[in-house]
C-alpha cells in the first residue's frame, strides 16, 4: 500500500487547514482505516474558521485533527494564493459521496450520528439507492439538548456494537467538532468525520445550491436566501473574516494557533 503524507496545515486566523484535494483526502482516509489508527476530520468553511478564531478550545480541536479540509471556496482561493496549487474544495456533502463511492470497493462500514429522527433513515435510503451495496451499520438522532453521562455511554456502546469504520457526525459546527474531540478513544471506529449540513442535503431534506453557484463562491448567499432567520448571524461575519484575512496576508496582524 502506498504511504500518503498530508502537507502541513496552513493557519488561517490561527486555524490550521489541510491543503488537500479530494483524491488525497480519500487516500489518507484509506490509510487510516487500513492501519486502524484513530483520527477525526473537520471541514472548514469561513464560519468555522471564525469559530476557531474566537474560541481557543475550538481552535485547538481544529488544529489537533487528523485533517481539516477546505470546505469553502474562499478558503480554497486563499490556499491557492499561498502556493498550494493542487488544493481543491473538499466539501462535506461531496466528501461523503466520494467516500461512499470508494466504499463499494473497500467495504467500509458507515454509521450516521445526527440529524432529525427522519433524516438518518432518509439519508440511508438515498445513499443505498445511489450506491447499491453500501454497508450502513446504523444511525442515531440525538436529542437537541445536552446528553446525560448515562445516555452518552449508551450511545457509545450502540455505535461500538455496530463496528463502523467511519462515523459521520452531522450535528452542526461547532457542536460536531466538540463531540468528535470528546469521543476520540471512546469509539473504536478508526475515523470520525464532521460534515455539518451534509445529512440534510443528501437526505433531500434541504435543497443544495446548484454546482455553478458552489464553484462561484456564492453558495453562502444561496443558503442565506433559503434560511435567512437561522443563518443571517453566521454570514454577517463574512466581511469581518475578509478583513481579518487581509490583515494576515499583509502581515499586519498575527493570530495564535494554540
Amino acid at each position: 500500500m502506498n504511504t500518503y503524507i498530508l502537507p502541513q496545515k496552513y493557519a488561517i486566523l490561527g486555524v490550521g487547514v489541510s491543503p488537500v484535494n479530494m483524491q488525497l483526502a480519500i487516500s489518507v482516509l484509506n490509510q487510516w482505516i487500513s492501519n486502524k489508527s484513530q483520527n477525526y476530520i473537520c471541514v472548514a468553511p469561513a464560519h468555522s474558521i471564525m469559530h476557531g478564531y474566537r474560541y481557543p478550545r475550538l481552535r485547538k480541536i481544529f488544529n489537533s485533527s487528523g485533517m481539516t479540509t477546505p470546505d469553502g471556496m474562499a478558503v480554497v482561493w486563499l490556499l491557492q494564493l499561498k502556493g498550494f496549487h493542487n488544493v481543491e474544495r473538499v466539501y462535506g456533502p461531496d466528501l461523503m459521496r466520494a467516500v461512499c463511492q470508494r466504499s463499494l470497493q473497500t467495504g467500509w462500514k458507515h454509521y450516521f450520528y445526527g440529524g432529525e429522527p427522519s433524516v438518518g433513515e432518509l439519508l440511508s435510503l438515498n445513499l443505498r439507492d445511489q450506491f447499491p451495496g453500501l454497508n450502513i451499520t446504523g444511525s442515531y438522532s440525538p436529542p437537541f439538548r445536552e446528553l446525560t453521562p448515562d445516555e452518552d455511554n449508551q450511545i457509545i456502546d450502540r455505535i461500538n456494537r455496530a463496528r463502523p469504520d467511519i462515523v459521520w457526525v452531522g450535528i452542526g459546527s461547532p457542536k460536531q467538532e466538540l463531540w468528535m474531540s470528546d469521543h476520540m478513544g471512546k469509539l473504536i471506529a478508526p475515523v470520525l468525520i464532521g460534515v455539518g449540513a451534509a445529512f440534510d442535503f443528501l437526505s433531500g431534506k434541504k435543497r443544495q445550491a446548484p454546482r455553478w453557484i458552489q464553484r462561484s463562491g456564492f453558495e453562502w448567499l444561496f443558503r442565506l436566501a433559503s434560511e435567512p432567520k437561522r443563518l443571517w448571524r453566521r454570514y454577517a461575519e463574512y466581511p469581518l473574516f475578509t478583513l481579518l484575512v487581509l490583515l494576515q496576508l499583509l502581515h499586519i496582524k498575527h493570530y495564535p494557533t494554540d
